[in-house]
């Protein structure tokens, strides 16, 4: 190669998770070859406000307001196609009609390769290798620890996957055993290093003479999350509470007011948004939080035990299904047993220490450097 590496990394705001791993591969790339063009880009800020808020505005909109109907159509598009079906067709040649400007990027320069963390980009530029439309390579990193047909979109060079389950479901319809490997889901890199729990608690004021508890309320701050954190303040052991609300002031108002209403035994933290999770989840015992794929590979990265809270129906119910299947979490199903939950699990420090472990030997801190050293590979980079 002549060239510095031209690299296209895609992605779809379709929830948070996409788009962290797809900064986390831009980040470990733009380490490992400095000199590389690397591009970062949402598919969907490069179409009109109406597919927008069909694509990504309506599928938070089904998380918020009928998780279940969203689990449906999760399972309905994982199942088999007829040989004569054209739905696929049609749902693929709607998104090119409503991404021209995405494929004038394609054809902008001679990249090198797309790197995709969401299927969306990979059904686009698998649907123009099969009309000969262009001959750019590309791979998919998936962002679940189970795969979806959807994920499936050949020809595609090669396929990483956080598990081995998720790259035998993907041999299942037809992707060829040598194009995947088994990576974990790419996390910012800075999970990548090692962190020491002391040294966290210390830098963030946090004591070392009760248990640490992390609850998430993710960016949004949207679910019974409130209610989670009132059945948590009832547990008799004193602890000590770091509760995040995101960029939900109004959440963070109101657990606020919660704790001063409370009379109890913890010391609490209520925060807003913060870039500081990674070193807030080495702090932590443990971390309570929906089952997203990246925020459940954050937690694993840092080794901390989970309690999975309202998973979304669908690929969260199946993250869930992983993490309880191979004894790294447990799951409180109803506020109001999230203290009877927590406190058994504090009073049996060998569990809570044998749920550590098994998280910690699940976690992949590396995966958005094993990802972007498969790439570079492929394009000629040796690092």
């Amino acid at each position: 190669m002549t060239h510095p590496p031209r690299l296209l990394v895609l992605s779809a705001s379709v929830g948070a998770g996409h788009l962290r791993a797809a900064q986390a591969v831009e980040l470990a790339l733009r380490e490992m070859a400095p000199e590389a063009e690397v591009r970062n880009i949402d598919l969907l800020e490069l179409t009109n406000a109406a597919f927008r808020r069909v694509y990504g505005k309506a599928y938070l909109d089904l998380v918020n307001r009928a998780p279940h109907l969203l689990g449906y159509f999760y399972d309905m598009m994982d199942k088999p196609r007829r040989p004569n079906s054209t739905r696929d067709w049609l749902r693929v040649a709607l998104e090119r009609m409503n991404l021209g400007k995405f494929v004038k990027v394609l054809h902008e320069q001679p990249w090198d390769l797309a790197i995709n963390t969401h299927f969306l980009p990979a059904e686009i530029i698998a649907s123009l290798r099969k009309k000969d439309e262009t001959k750019l390579r590309h791979i998919t990193v998936t962002t679940d620890f189970e795969t979806h047909r959807l994920w499936v979109n050949q020809p595609c060079e090669h396929y990483f996957t956080a598990t081995d389950e998720g790259a035998r479901y993907l041999h299942h319809w037809g992707v060829p055993v040598a194009d995947t490997m088994i990576t974990g889901i790419p996390i910012h890199p800075v999970f990548a290093k090692p962190k020491k729990q002391a040294e966290c608690r210390a830098r963030h004021g946090l004591g070392t003479d009760r248990p640490v508890i992390l609850q998430l309320a993710g960016g949004f701050g949207v679910g019974p999350v409130l209610q989670l954190f009132e059945g948590l303040l009832q547990v008799k052991k004193p602890m000590e509470v770091v509760m995040v609300a995101g960029k939900n002031a109004e959440l963070k108002a109101d657990l606020e007011k919660k704790c001063r209403e409370t009379p109890m035994p913890h010391k609490v933290h209520v925060l807003g948004f913060t870039d500081q999770i990674d070193e807030l989840m080495a702090a932590a015992d443990l971390v309570i939080s929906k089952p997203g794929g990246l925020t459940t590979s954050e937690v694993l990265a840092r080794g901390a035990a989970m309690v999975i809270v309202n998973p979304i129906p669908g690929q969260e119910s199946r993250n869930s299904d992983y993490l309880l299947e191979n004894g790294a979490a447990i799951k409180v199903n109803q506020p109001s047993m999230m203290a009877t939950k927590i406190q058994a699990l504090l009073d049996d420090p060998k569990r809570l220490g044998d749920l550590r472990a098994r998280s910690a030997k699940l976690g992949h801190p590396q995966a958005a450097y094993t990802v972007a050293r498969a790439a570079l590979g492929m394009v000629g980079v040796k690092v």
